[in-house]
């Protein structure tokens, strides 16, 4: 059970990787709050 829910969150947040970010510190700021996501889940 948690490694499909580790897996749709790491497929979210490539999809939103790859859709959202146009600029290299928006790569930054989305690639911080996915590993925010992932500590938050982890506790």
């Amino acid at each position: 059970m948690r490694k499909s829910i580790f897996l749709s969150l790491a497929v979210l947040m490539t999809m939103g990787l790859l859709g959202g970010c146009n600029t290299m510190e928006g790569a930054g700021e989305d690639v911080e709050s996915g590993g925010e996501a992932i500590q938050n889940q982890a506790e």
